[in-house]
């Protein structure tokens, strides 16, 4: 339990990282076990990608580790041998959070795999107290289902979600939307709460906020808009739009917001893929960023145009969004990252 004595706050994602945690993918766990080859090798071009910024931790299953480790004689890259069902580290991870003396701890929210979708998910709920227990940091067990990938924070105070998944009936069904704030704020250390409606079309994490929007900066947001009103992201986006341009943040302050064009649809065997430039990854000096290619050439240039004028003290760095795309992720899903020590 969190001690009501303590303050900490969760910095924000473009705070200095001390590394970057993610996990190494497990064929038996995927939707389409086929792409296991196609999808490792998205994998290690991120984790690589990632390694030009900051030191990479690769939470890998034990019968895994002699052939990854192969993979990464970089002594920038470890891994950590660690029993996982599923590789989306975002969202069974801890999430960290620093004191007011800058010491770091972190949240073991609860797991259940998206709402029960893909069992088992017990090693998985296992996966954050581990990564503390290895790493020596104070853990704080919070009794609310969560994922981090549901979840974007200011660091001043300002919480962005959705109510698609966070009041989802298959997360906290005994919870009301004020308990779960309440939640929210003693293990964050936020104080205000913005709520969108919905995530993007297809995206089977019942709406996780890091496909949709993200801070760029206390005071900004970024948001992945459709101009086609015959897609189904026309109704959604326009109405987070509205949500955002009538919020104001945890200091009374209104919301300046950049618009980004989302990709051009796209499905694999039937289904949309939820491609967004939205699920990019903050990392010391850079950004690591998704893009798609083929049709969507023309908005990912635009993307990382936009990005760069954004933050123009920051490498893009731009990596195949395709790559691990079609396992229901991307680049935010797949990574943690583990703050800096003020």
């Amino acid at each position: 339990m969190y001690p009501k004595d303590l303050t900490y706050t969760m910095p924000p994602e473009w705070a200095p990282h001390s590394r970057t945690l993610i996990s190494w993918p497990i064929q038996d766990s995927m939707v389409y076990p086929e792409n296991y080859a196609e999808v490792c090798d998205g994998y290690a071009e991120l984790i690589r990608a990632i390694a030009e910024f900051e030191p990479v931790s690769v939470v890998v299953n034990p019968d895994d580790l002699a052939r990854v480790k192969a993979l990464f004689p970089d002594e920038v890259i470890t891994c950590l041998p660690i029993p996982h069902n599923d590789a989306w580290l975002r969202d069974n991870g801890p999430t960290f959070v620093l004191d007011d003396k800058g010491a770091i701890a972190g949240v073991n929210w609860k797991f259940n795999a998206w709402g029960g979708k893909y069992a088992p998910w017990d090693l998985d709920d296992q996966v954050a107290p581990a990564i503390l227990e290895h790493y020596g940091i104070r853990r704080f067990d919070a009794p609310l289902v969560m994922e981090g990938g549901s979840f974007h924070v200011d660091g001043e105070g300002t919480l962005l979600t959705t109510e698609e998944c966070l009041l989802n009936p298959n997360r906290n069904p005994g919870l009301s939307r004020e308990e779960i704030e309440e939640q929210l704020r003693l293990h964050l250390g936020i104080t205000q709460v913005i709520w969108l409606k919905q995530g993007l079309a297809g995206d089977e994490t019942d709406g996780h906020v890091d496909n949709a929007a993200c801070f760029a900066a206390p005071g900004r947001v970024i948001l992945q808009v459709c101009e086609d009103p015959s897609d189904e992201n026309y109704a959604i986006t326009q109405e987070n739009l509205r949500i955002l341009e009538q919020a104001t943040d945890a200091a009374g302050r209104s919301l300046s917001i950049v618009k980004l064009q989302q990709p051009p649809y796209a499905e694999y065997e039937g289904q949309r893929l939820t491609l967004s430039y939205l699920n990019f990854y903050f990392v010391n000096g850079g950004i690591i960023l998704p893009v798609f290619g083929g049709a969507a050439e023309e908005t990912d240039r635009l993307a990382a145009e936009a990005l760069q004028k954004e933050f123009p003290d920051r490498r893009i760095r731009t990596v195949n969004g395709m790559g691990v795309i079609r396992e229901g992720g991307n680049v935010h899903c797949t990574t943690q990252q583990m703050p800096a020590a003020r």
